[in-house]
């Protein structure tokens, strides 16, 4: 265990870290160095050393700054802190002292003196000022610091207006292109469909397999390419909110018997076990019915691409006076307690994208990383909420998750959904 007395060295000169390193290093201190003042606030609490040094002038922070940064830290409160620098104009020493630091030395060193200075600091002893010259000096400190925050509020603020427009130019541009791939996929799809029930293309289906597998190959992929595109569209218009909710009467045993059907058929290419208790649902909610679909169906189509084959998923539900909670429960690999936010965050994927997949069935077969998002969009227009709860990511012990969804039993005629 090195038992020497650690130096902290916040120089971003190399010449002068080098310098400084051999000086005392040679007088049996232990130094580390850093090149910029964040790079040594990390240093710091790191290596908690006994005495720092720093120049005034650094490229992100000045000394000054770093040094109450420093005294904010009870670690740091008492530690010697000197400052090291070429400036020696009046003035300087005094907005120093002023600022919380022990010291004031100079460049350049003396290297016959230069460890006798350290150690001095290190005994106790403190650089002085008169009352008068404190007080000026931080009132001046006070009045840099001032300004340098309007500096960086100025900064940020334009920053951020940077980003809302570059924000409003990337919304434009996925509306656009999503607008303008839908136009010939609507037309693609419709051929499609026509020479699918073209009785020339049925005798050929029924003769040759591998027509077959063309023709139907063909259709399932125009069919993801529109829903690739419908969820563009959807999840733009509920970012930029120019999407209006229809709300009126929904029989949610009739909706969720009609999921459980077409999301059945899914969770069975998949061996998986699917149930719903349809008599656990209100018979009328006051909700749109196509967008509710829309985010069930997601939620469960979530829960069967994360689930193995062979596994479980099951839907329940609980109501109230003014409330239905659904919960979608699955045994699969689980989420991420850092990712359980953010997975409804929009193009956010779990997923390696280099393992990436457009299947809507496959295990783990992720899309956009649009699906949570629209369902989170589409739930909170109702006035309702959507979250998930998982012990985690595992996928051998497969802890599973388990969405829930709580929804207004009443909500206003027309809702406009502004949520991002």
């Amino acid at each position: 265990m090195d038992n020497r007395i650690t130096i902290l060295y916040i120089e971003d000169d190399p010449g002068s870290q080098v310098l400084v390193e051999r000086v005392l290093g040679d007088a049996g201190f232990h130094v580390v160095s850093a090149s910029r003042g964040l790079e040594g606030l990390e240093a710091a609490a790191k290596h908690l050393p006994n005495l720092i040094l720093m120049d005034i002038n650094l490229p992100d922070m000045t000394g000054r700054e770093i040094t109450t940064r420093l005294r904010a830290d009870e670690r740091f409160r008492t530690v010697p802190i000197v400052a090291l620098t070429a400036q020696s104009q009046a003035g300087e020493r005094e907005k120093a002292i002023a600022a919380g630091l022990t010291g004031y030395l100079t460049k350049p060193i003396d290297i016959d003196a230069f460890p006798s200075q350290v150690a001095h600091y290190l005994s106790g002893a403190k650089d002085t000022v008169s009352i008068d010259a404190l007080a000026q000096a931080q009132f001046e400190y006070n009045s840099e610091l001032v300004l340098r925050l309007e500096q960086k509020v100025r900064e940020l603020e334009q920053s951020n207006a940077e980003l809302r427009r570059l924000d409003k130019v990337k919304e434009d541009f996925i509306q656009l292109t999503a607008h303008e791939l839908r136009t010939p996929m609507t037309l693609i799809y419709g051929y499609s469909r026509l020479i699918q029930e073209s009785p020339v293309v049925k005798r050929l289906k029924n003769e040759s397999p591998e027509v077959k597998a063309f023709i139907d190959g063909l259709v399932e992929s125009i069919e993801r390419m529109s829903g690739v595109i419908n969820e563009i569209l959807t999840i733009s218009r509920i970012a930029t909110g120019r999407i209006e909710l229809a709300i009126g009467p929904v029989n949610m045993v009739r909706l969720m018997e009609r999921i459980f059907q077409d999301m059945g058929q899914v969770a069975r290419q998949r061996n998986q076990s699917f149930t719903c208790d349809v008599r656990q649902f209100p018979n009328l909610i006051q909700a749109d019915a196509d967008l509710l679909t829309l985010a069930l169906s997601n939620v469960i189509g979530n829960a069967i691409k994360y689930t193995p084959d062979g596994g479980v998923i099951s839907v329940t539900a609980r109501t109230d006076a003014n409330s239905l909670l659904i919960a979608v429960k699955d045994t699969g690999i689980g989420i991420n307690k850092d990712e359980q936010q953010r997975i409804f965050d929009r193009f956010y994927t779990a997923n390696n994208t280099q393992l990436h997949s457009t299947s809507k069935t496959a295990f783990r077969g992720g899309g956009l990383g649009l699906g949570l998002a629209i369902c989170k969009g589409i739930i909170e227009a109702h006035g309702g909420k959507i979250w998930v709860e998982s012990e985690g990511r595992d996928e051998v012990k497969l802890p599973g998750s388990t969405f829930y969804i709580e929804l207004p039993l009443h909500a206003p005629a027309i809702r406009r959904i502004t949520t991002a």
